[in-house]
């Protein structure tokens, strides 16, 4: 048996989206409900989320975490990161449901999601011309990769406590010139020391 898939179109999504009790993202016309988070990725996303929130409390920025979608129009996609910055004006004063100019996104890995939030949405968030820093960060094991764009190209940098691996205990992300620790972004994660 060939299983159907019907296509929905994103005004259809948008519409629905806003009167569900559940999240779904949407990528070409396809619908997918989100699994809830567990009690690390929802610690790590805050940290995150109250770090930025502290660092741009000055600047014409937002730091929004789980509840906004972003708008990848050439990908066809709108998509729940963890935690997105936004300091595009339009973004900023408009009161859509999403924003269409991130700079900055932060994606928790879960086993389920962890190869296509590196893969797959990695490919559609580079159709965005105004993100300059996409951070993967690992709930199970203190690490983070994290890719930044400098002249056309996407560098790939890990920041890990593993032993055996070159450490580095710190993330900076230009986009917002801010850097971060490993035991900041941790900090009261279950399972982890403080």
């Amino acid at each position: 048996m060939v299983a159907q898939h019907f296509y929905i179109s994103p005004e259809d999504y948008l519409e629905a989206e806003r009167v569900s009790p559940i999240k779904h993202e949407y990528r070409r016309g396809r619908v997918y409900a989100m699994a809830g988070a567990k009690k690390p990725h929802v610690v790590i996303a805050g940290n995150l989320s109250s770090l930025l929130n502290v660092h741009l409390k000055e600047q014409p920025c937002l730091v929004m975490a789980s509840d906004i979608k972003v708008r990848l129009e050439t990908a066809d996609c709108y998509y729940y990161p963890d935690v997105v910055v936004t300091c595009h004006p339009e973004d900023i004063t408009t009161t859509e449901d999403f924003i269409r100019y991130p700079k900055l996104i932060i994606e928790v890995l879960s086993k389920s999601t962890a190869n296509f939030d590196s893969t797959e949405k990695f490919a559609d968030y580079q159709t965005c011309s105004t993100l300059e820093d996409y951070v993967l960060v690992s709930q199970t094991e203190q690490q983070i990769v994290h890719y930044t764009l400098k002249d056309g190209l996407w560098l790939r940098h890990e920041v890990t406590d593993r032993v055996g691996v070159e450490r580095s205990q710190f993330l900076y992300l230009p986009s917002v010139d801010c850097e971060l620790t490993l035991p900041d972004i941790y900090r009261k994660v279950p399972g982890f020391e403080a």
